[in-house]
């Protein structure tokens, strides 16, 4: 199986960024963990505070990978073109979140993501996107 993980703006600060929220642990020390938990999966990552950089490794992947884990971060609220993106591949997508957005700011309940997702996580921390992987595993 073959899964990427894409993140959004901001997310290269985990582990420095609002800990009360995203924790301590930084994305590239929980991504070696995800590597070590399920070493029957060939797990990517890729970053990008650019909306256009995520809409293009999206385009990149989408029709050769077995599933996206993707965390948009603010992008998730207000990118139609992620959103499209999404849409325009074949690779199933499970939008994911570390926070739960629904208990945010109001801008944060709307997802442009989620109605063109095969699915959602969000609010389990850093387990989310573990919680993604085994979605894709069944």
């Amino acid at each position: 199986m073959k899964l990427i993980i894409i993140n959004g703006p901001n997310l290269n600060l985990l582990g420095k960024r609002e800990p009360e929220i995203y924790g301590s642990t930084t994305f590239e020390d929980y991504f070696a963990t995800l590597q070590n938990k399920f070493p029957n999966v060939e797990l990517t990552y890729y970053q990008s505070n650019i909306e256009g950089e995520i809409i293009a490794k999206i385009q990149e992947v989408g029709f050769d990978y077995d599933g996206i884990i993707l965390n948009a971060a603010a992008y998730t609220h207000t990118s139609v073109g992620i959103g499209d993106a999404v849409k325009a591949v074949e690779s199933p997508v499970i939008e994911v979140h570390i926070s739960n957005t629904h208990e945010r700011e109001a801008y944060r309940h709307v997802s442009y993501i989620a109605p063109v997702a095969k699915g959602v996580i969000l609010g389990f921390g850093l387990k989310s996107y573990d919680l993604a992987i085994q979605s894709f595993l069944g």
